[in-house]
């Protein structure tokens, strides 16, 4: 057995990191792969964060394509070898003419779960702009949703499952630069990177727009290091490179912006 409630000390998501303790439990017992329903970034960076404690299982997790947001994880004994082709996953193509009601991201989730679905088995969803959109889903719903999911907004639609590699992936837009700074607090090293006032960004640390490793912080004083990823809400994301110190002992900082 897993030391359970030594695993979920200080966890945000206790419920989630719960069930895949108990997933880690079965797979140590059955000498099966065994798989999470679809996971956010905060609750993957917790999972990920807890499991690099143990030796008895490892953990591998895919959402179809690298900048993935939201994946599954697979789950198995150490003797057994996984890799990203271990989790699975299948994408479906939502074709329809949306050229004259155009749909959002918000609007093929919302009807993709009004057919009856719960948000946990489904990934990420990519949209087309007028052809429609793809979505990444547990391999169980694929028939389902070809029969169920009929229309978005005013517009019908056909679904067909597709190949992993047909998704229609868009590379992240990123932007390398250098600050130098006094310190490593969050505030500082925040807005050199997103471009902003030190004052702005202290007041969307306040205001809860902030997370660190997808945990929100609400010190500006937070001191961050090399390997943290900044997450603002509706200003992208933030990665710490490299951090050296110069002659005249300050930091200088390798940022990596996504947008």
């Amino acid at each position: 057995m897993l030391p359970k409630e030594e695993l979920l000390k200080g966890i945000e998501n206790r419920e989630t990191i719960t069930r895949i303790i108990d997933l880690a439990e079965q797979a140590i017992k059955t000498w099966e792969i065994t798989y999470s329903d679809f996971l956010s970034p905060p609750e993957i960076f917790e999972a990920e964060r807890i499991f690099q404690r143990l030796t008895e299982v490892e953990i591998v997790a895919w959402g179809g394509y690298p900048q993935a947001e939201r994946k599954r994880l697979a789950i198995a004994r150490s003797d057994l070898p996984i890799d990203t082709s271990s989790v699975e996953l299948k994408a479906i193509n939502i074709e329809g003419n949306f050229l004259f009601d155009t749909a959002t991201h918000r609007d093929f989730l919302g009807s993709m779960l009004g057919t009856g679905i719960v948000r946990e088995k489904t990934g990420d969803i990519i949209v087309l702009g007028e052809r429609g959109a793809q979505a990444i889903v547990v391999p169980e719903l694929v028939e389902f949703l070809e029969m169920n999911f009929q229309q978005v907004r005013s517009v019908p639609v056909k679904v067909k499952p597709i190949e992993l590699s047909d998704l229609r992936i868009r590379e992240p837009k990123k932007k390398e630069l250098t600050t130098v700074e006094a310190s490593m607090r969050l505030d500082a090293v925040a807005s050199a990177g997103f471009g902003m006032s030190r004052s702005k960004m202290v007041s969307l640390i306040d205001g809860g727009d902030v997370r660190v490793n997808w945990k929100e912080i609400s010190q500006a004083s937070y001191q961050v290091k090399s390997g943290d990823l900044i997450a603002i809400r509706g200003k992208g994301r933030l990665e710490i490179g490299e951090v050296a110190i110069t002659k005249k002992e300050r930091y200088r900082v390798n940022l990596t912006r996504y947008v």
